[in-house]
């Protein structure tokens, strides 16, 4: 064959040949006398002008034939072949669409420089007595991720937030950015030193303080030993602070108090040194009132300054001090004081008489101030009025004064960021927060056997409670988890928990556990290989290859069988092991939203959206109403506005007396599934039953079994619990928020007409004692609490701020079942037809009918009797 009339990949490229042509065969006769070989060492010395190389395919000629590999011989019988006559990809789509990685947080970062070394963390990780794990927890802006951020700049010194804007650095969520404020629970590891320069190993939980996302705060507490509660100087003890002691208390958590933003006293109220005194002391009043409340026990430890368990902090201008370490400034400037016993005397009714040198509880003249006001107080007014007020000519003195030195660059920053840098300098490293959590709140292995007691199901004499008390690192593997944090592009998990026994190492066969695992029932049990372990510290995370008991951890590959929380153990066969119990929750998700998606094609990605994110969200609750309809519940609008991004952008990419007692018993089960399926979905508008009593009174059981079956009886006494619940003047129940407002008292009279429009009613208001601020503490119904806060904020010129709880349900005024009341569109209905009007257009939306008739409930007889009881009790004979 003449090579010349093919190029080089085997096409023909000679003169046309005319399909008569006896020379010219169809493809059909090439196939069958084509002779495919596939080139091998014997064949090495073929002559290299009677092949052609295709590929990585030898093609090998054969007199004027040629072969050509299928596309299944080439790539596998897989492959499909697709002929189009036309070709149907848009101009606008490129033919090889490019992969778009999804970036929904921070791109994490490498390895930082710090001021420890990672093999001396790895080391303390090994040391559970030099452990501490704290939730920083606190009501909305009150500082707590700002805090952290003085944490991470101490310990990180190439990361910085400037001296004039905050990092937030745990705030790693683009939406949490967006917004300001924390939705995510987020923990940090860091190596920090106490007073005595002795290191510790600190893992704090940075905890949102919206009310809305008190289930962060919740899956937080279960692991950690001990709670940092945080309030704003100037506001005092808000609605979610007391929420939040009282949950602590609840779990059993060792409390401390640090009183943050106590500038705001001396910058923005304008306060004297002795009156901020008076409002501080307030303050842990408060708190200790709090505590004594909801302890369990009298024994409970209360905040105190002299304990040492309350701090004082400025999370802005970065300095944190308590009574001990403000007494180590004491003695490292002059010397020769005890710093134990000098701090003891910083609080409370104690005066300092300069002639005698020494403290006596009684003022030894008229003008004498209380020793925390002379020995603190003044002081921190004085640093700040010097670099406020004369700068050029004070500043120099007084920073030779306080040992702080500045450069020519330094001196020539505005009055905040000087002010910052002055006071970071001065007060220097946080060693009094350090102090705090050492002396205050329990080492994992202190606290093992409180938090096994309180969170173990199982019994607390077996061997394997035993070991978890003593939080051994050899004893077998026993981890507890109740977060997930999604990775960058929102595809999968990793899962986080505590190590409460044992050691995990990397690569590790597990057996993992869900919250429905029983003895009993062991299906929500699964096996899987723990991937990567990572110690998480926010935006990076340091990996590991194993973590020993009393530690923190993040783990890679076990994420599908988690929903919420679980219980990881070794494959090691010993004893019957339990679960940790669920989460338990301060409040509930009543908030109720339908979804659905615009394109129905897409309902497949909105339900693995909807899997993932109830498992971001540990209150979230998803269900599919009997109807169809895809239900998310939540805690408030906030929390569902979260919730609905994160599925649309993050996860989805979419927009009876006995008969026979035997008898009974026999279908006790099927009557028990009916009655919970009746009062799941209730007869007014499909939604739950509450505060309504059903007793059997009678009942007749056919007495062969294929007649009492559960499909008989399942939806009888269905049916039985609705004729019986609407003929008990059924009402309906709406949840009511709780609402707490903060506003200058000239907004006082708006805030009160934008509740009356909502049908909320005030329960209290107060001003706020230190402040020009009232707190207004009403109840507002759900359904109106919708756009409140853009309505609230718009009568009183952005000036008033308002947060909103679920409090209770309360019936809805009027009767549902009053045919005589007509429902006309886009009109405001009076009081008593709310709940006519609740129940038709809810019925509307789920596309039933629009009336409840309860004839549909009885059959034939029972109407007949009904009517025949009605005709005696109307006409008597």
């Amino acid at each position: 064959m003449d090579q010349e009339l093919y190029d080089e990949f085997g096409n023909y490229i000679g003169p046309e040949l005319d399909s008569d042509d006896d020379n010219f065969d169809d493809d059909d006769n090439q196939e069958e006398d084509a002779e495919y070989v596939e080139r091998d060492d014997d064949e090495a010395d073929m002559d290299q002008d009677d092949t052609d190389d295709v590929g990585d395919m030898q093609v090998v000629l054969h007199e004027d034939k040629k072969y050509y590999p299928t596309a299944e011989e080439v790539y596998g019988p897989d492959v499909e072949t697709i002929v189009q006559e036309e070709d149907t990809q848009p101009l606008t789509e490129p033919i090889i669409t490019p992969i778009q990685k999804k970036k929904f947080s921070m791109a994490e970062q490498d390895l930082p420089d710090t001021s420890y070394d990672m093999e001396f963390l790895a080391d303390l990780m090994d040391t559970p007595e030099l452990i501490r794990n704290v939730a920083i927890c606190g009501h909305l802006h009150h500082g707590k991720t700002s805090f952290v951020d003085c944490l991470i700049e101490q310990t990180h010194p190439e990361i910085e937030g400037g001296y004039d804007r905050d990092m937030r650095y745990t705030d790693i969520l683009f939406t949490e950015q967006e917004r300001g404020v924390s939705i995510k629970s987020t923990p940090v590891t860091l190596v920090l030193p106490d007073t005595k320069n002795k290191s510790f190993l600190i893992n704090i939980f940075d905890t949102p303080g919206h009310v809305n996302f008190s289930d962060e705060v919740t899956a937080a507490y279960r692991l950690s030993d001990g709670v940092v509660v945080f309030v704003d100087a100037a506001e005092g003890v808000m609605l979610n602070t007391e929420r939040l002691i009282k949950h602590a208390l609840q779990e059993r958590l060792a409390l401390t108090l640090c009183i943050n933003k106590i500038d705001r006293l001396i910058l923005e109220l304008k306060l004297p040194p002795a009156d901020a005194y008076f409002k501080l002391r307030h303050i842990i009043d408060e708190v200790n009132a709090i505590i004594s409340m909801y302890a369990e026990d009298e024994t409970s430890q209360t905040v105190s300054p002299v304990l040492g368990n309350v701090c004082f902090a400025s999370s802005y201008y970065r300095f944190c001090f308590t009574l001990k370490s403000f007494a180590h400034i004491y003695a490292d400037s002059f010397g020769g004081i005890n710093e134990k016993k000098f701090a003891e005397r910083l609080w409370g009714d104690v005066y300092f008489n300069s002639k005698t040198r020494k403290f006596s509880k009684k003022p030894s003249h008229s003008t004498s101030q209380r020793s925390f006001v002379e020995f603190i107080l003044e002081p921190l007014y004085k640093i700040f009025a010097q670099v406020v007020g004369d700068v050029d000519e004070c500043l120099p003195r007084v920073c030779d004064e306080l040992g702080v030195h500045l450069t020519k660059e330094e001196q020539k920053l505005n009055i905040r960021p000087l002010l910052r840098l002055v006071c970071r300098r001065f007060f220097g490293d946080f060693t009094g927060f350090v102090d705090m959590c050492v002396e205050h709140i329990s080492s994992p292995v202190s606290n093992a056997r409180s938090k096994v007691e309180h969170a173990y199901t199982g019994p607390l004499t077996s061997e394997l409670a035993e070991e978890m008390c003593l939080c051994s690192a050899d004893g077998p593997l026993v981890i507890h988890t109740t977060k997930l944090y999604p990775t960058q592009d929102g595809t999968s998990f990793h899962v986080f928990g505590r190590v409460m026994n044992g050691t995990l190492h990397s690569n590790q066969e597990v057996r993992i556990l869900g919250e429905n695992y029983t003895l009993q029932d062991e299906e929500d049990s699964r096996f899987g290989q723990v991937g990567r372990l990572w110690i998480s510290e926010a935006r990076y995370k340091v990996e590991v290859n194993r973590v020993s008991a009393g530690n923190w951890i993040l783990m890679e590959g076990i994420d599908q069988p988690v929903v919420k929380t679980s219980t990881i153990t070794d494959m090691t066969p010993h004893e019957e092991v339990y679960i940790f119990r669920p989460l338990k929750f301060n409040t509930g998700s009543v908030m109720k939203i339908a979804v659905e998606p615009v394109n129905p094609s897409e309902l497949p990605k909105m339900l693995d959206g909807l899997r993932k994110v109830n498992k971001s969200y540990p209150l979230l609750t998803t269900k599919v109403e009997e109807s169809g309809e895809h239900i998310v519940l939540g805690t408030g609008e906030l929390y569902l506005d979260c919730v609905m991004h994160d599925l649309r952008k993050m996860y989805s990419e979419i927009d009876l007396p006995t008969v026979d007692k035997n008898l009974l018993s026999a279908v006790k089960d099927s009557i028990v599934q009916g009655f919970q399926w009746a009062t799941r979905e209730g007869p007014l508008c499909d939604e739950p039953i509450r505060n309504v009593k059903f007793k059997i009174l009678d009942a007749t059981i056919a007495g062969e079994p294929i007649h009492r079956g559960g499909g008989q009886i399942i939806p009888t006494a269905r049916r039985v619990a609705y004729s019986a619940f609407l003929m008990a003047t059924p009402r309906m129940m709406e949840p009511y928020c709780f609402v707490e407002v903060m506003a200058p008292a000239d907004c006082v009279s708006a805030v009160y007409t934008v509740l009356a429009k909502r049908r909320g009613h005030v329960t209290q208001d107060a001003p706020v004692p230190g402040s020009p601020l009232y707190t207004i503490k009403a109840f507002l119904p759900a359904i109106d609490s919708f756009g409140f806060e853009t309505d609230l904020r718009t009568h009183t010129q952005g000036q008033a701020f308002c947060l909103s709880v679920f409090h209770h349900w309360q019936i809805v005024p009027g009767d549902p079942l009053d045919k005589s009341i007509v429902i006309r569109p886009l009109e405001p209905q009076p009081a008593t037809h709310l709940a006519r009007e609740f129940m038709i257009k809810t019925r509307r939306r789920k596309g039933l009918s629009e009336d409840v008739s309860i004839n549909k409930f009885f059959d034939d007889p029972m109407l007949l009797e009904l009517a025949k009881q009605d005709v005696l009790l109307n006409y008597p004979m």
